[in-house]
């Protein structure tokens, strides 16, 4: 391949690099590790597509909702949108909640993990 055929891809790259570095949150200590810290688990949704045709192990979930939601610390993360009264909405806020992912066929365990929901709010505000 010559580098006019690898050139678009390469430029792809180049933009991944860019834009994770942007976001990177992990900064690497003297020995080598990795610095952990907390991620509130709220945010807000940046973006969103409606997924119609589902693949199969969660077919049962469509059509659904699937956000790239940018957390507050920074960080984006892509996500299924739960517990809504109507359309999502850019900029709307979200926080984590974990809820049924789908079900494993061949034993029926049931697989949970993140989702978000519109962010909560105390009675009265």
């Amino acid at each position: 391949m010559d580098s006019q055929e690898t050139s678009p891809y390469q430029q792809r790259i180049a933009h991944q690099l860019a834009y994770w570095e942007q976001f990177r949150r992990a900064q690497p200590l003297e020995n080598g590790g990795v610095e952990l810290f907390a991620l509130s688990g709220k945010g807000t949704v940046y973006s969103f597509t409606t997924v119609i045709t589902a693949a199969e192990r969660v077919e049962g979930f469509a059509p659904y909702a699937l956000a790239l939601v940018k957390l507050d610390e920074g960080p984006m993360v892509t996500a299924q949108l739960t517990d809504l009264d109507g359309p999502p909405e850019i900029g709307m806020r979200v926080e984590m909640v974990i809820r049924k992912l789908r079900t494993d066929g061949s034993r029926g365990i049931i697989i949970y993990g993140p989702k978000f929901r519109p962010e909560l709010r105390p009675a009265g505000n």
